[in-house]
């Protein structure tokens, strides 16, 4: 059985499974996960705790299993937790995993801790022994357009909300852009406004006055705001990513590469070939899909060699080299060639002469 981290709380409501997995790359959601589960175990009985981290090829699986099949000393239940930091338990652990799910015992809770889990690892025969034996909960990261409404729940644990209409709209907003791909700081932050201010409600002033700007940038979400024509968020994320220590290099090649998707795609559908096969032969699906069939339409076959051209130059730029006309600096080559894109993609309300001056 498989549910999403949101769906947990109103299943431990109802009764405990005999083995959970917790799976997925988000930290303070995966902790809340296992807490709560380790929570209602104690709850039902399960005192004794005992745990096992897979570490490299040579782990003793026997352990695990002997640990799950022999009386407690101290109680008459327990909890055993097997973390897995690889996701990867390798030949020996699958076929123990999957004689472990053959001899559970309902005086054994058993909790297993992985990162996200790719889609063969999915279809794994000891994550299908798992499933079938228990509950999988997935735990998904929280993308930048979920954040505000995340926001508003975690405030509406502490008896906080923001004020109504566009202001509270405002505010959310700028609490999201501080702490955007920082989930862990995101909560530390609700809770600072906590302890700074009463229950009730929370004015914009009083937020940005307290929020730190925490939020690290995916290199690869730059793609997808440029895609889908949010000029303020790419800029923000360009200048992010050039704050972390990203290397040019690196983003230079996500924008390249789209570029260059991009070409290949246009001169396909200009060749008869129907679209949804050229987005399949360029690998392009799920979400960058649909950002790929908006931008294909807004950007001339003129335009697209022009882009490629720059960025050719662009990737001399990122290498040390000169060029007449731009930059001397990578970062801001990475600017001209991000907002020369950009430009037609951009929706309406987000072109501004400042903000396109390159």
């Amino acid at each position: 059985m498989q549910a999403r981290a949101e769906q947990l709380a109103a299943h431990l409501q109802r009764g405990l499974k005999p083995l959970y997995v917790v799976h997925g790359d988000e930290p303070l959601l995966a902790q809340e996960a296992g807490d709560a589960i380790r929570a209602a175990a104690r709850a039902a009985g399960f005192e004794e705790r005992k745990v096992f981290t897979v570490s490299g090829a040579h782990f003793d699986w026997s352990a695990v299993l002997g640990a799950a099949q022999e009386m407690s000393l101290f109680a008459q239940r327990q909890l055993i937790e097997i973390r897995i930091p690889s996701g990867k338990p390798g030949k020996d652990g699958s076929e123990a995993l999957q004689r472990y799910c053959e001899h559970l015992s309902e005086d054994v809770l058993t909790l297993l801790h992985c990162p996200r889990l790719d889609g063969q690892q999915l279809k794994s025969a000891w994550f299908a022994a798992l499933d079938h034996a228990g509950v999988a909960v997935r735990v998904d990261p929280v993308d930048r357009a979920a954040l505000p409404g995340w926001i508003v729940q975690r405030l509406a644990r502490q008896d906080q909300r923001v004020m109504a209409g566009d202001e509270g709209q405002r505010t959310l907003a700028f609490f999201a852009d501080c702490v955007e791909g920082n989930l862990l700081a995101a909560h530390q932050e609700t809770q600072k406004l906590a302890l700074l201010y009463p229950p009730g409600e929370l004015s914009f002033e009083q937020v940005e006055s307290a929020v730190l700007n925490v939020a690290r940038y995916d290199v690869f979400k730059l793609g997808e705001a440029v895609l889908g024509g949010r000029l303020k968020r790419a800029l923000r994320m360009l200048d992010g990513l050039r704050a972390e220590g990203e290397a040019a290099v690196r983003v230079h090649w996500t924008l390249a590469e789209d570029i260059r998707a991009l070409k290949r795609i246009k001169d396909a559908v200009s060749a008869g070939k129907p679209l949804p096969m050229a987005l399949r032969e360029a690998r392009v699906w799920g979400v960058r899909e649909k950002l790929f069939e908006r931008a294909l339409p807004l950007l001339p076959s003129t335009l697209l060699d022009q882009l490629v051209h720059d960025a050719s130059v662009c990737d001399g730029l990122v290498k040390g080299l000169k060029y007449p006309d731009w930059p001397s600096e990578p970062w801001d080559g990475l600017r001209v060639l991000m907002l020369r894109l950009l430009q037609p993609l951009a929706r309406p309300e987000a072109l501004s002469p400042l903000a396109l001056s390159a």
